[in-house]
């Protein structure tokens, strides 16, 4: 088998120069570590149908406040995640539509009744 050049791995494929892809490689893959743990992944999947509460989100996970509270300060500081305050309640939201899409494209692959 014969590999590609180096600089080709890295190359125009999606347009641009090679530093670009390399820009957008790193950026891909920080979103995709950030999604990679399973509790985090369910919190952006409950989050696409819209806001929650930290209690909200710990019934629906079945999790104790603590776990879903350390999930959120990730999901957070990687920006997919935004609080606001109402009162006493913090509610959450995706920030990140790149985020929404690909959770939208994880539920239509894994999750929808009729997925494999």
């Amino acid at each position: 088998m014969v590999s590609a050049p180096p600089d080709a791995a890295r190359g125009c494929a999606l347009g641009g120069a090679p530093s670009d892809m390399v820009l957008r490689a790193e950026a891909a893959s920080g979103l995709l570590k950030a999604i990679a743990h399973e509790g985090r992944l369910m919190i952006l999947c409950h989050l696409s149908d819209g806001e929650r509460t930290v209690t909200e989100l710990e019934e629906l996970l079945a999790t104790r406040q603590a776990a879903v509270s350390q999930q959120l300060a990730r999901l957070r500081s990687e920006g997919l995640v935004q609080a606001r305050r109402d009162g006493k309640a913090i509610y959450y939201s995706l920030a990140d539509p790149k985020a929404a899409r690909l959770v939208a494209l994880l539920y239509e692959l894994y999750c929808r009744p009729d997925a494999d």
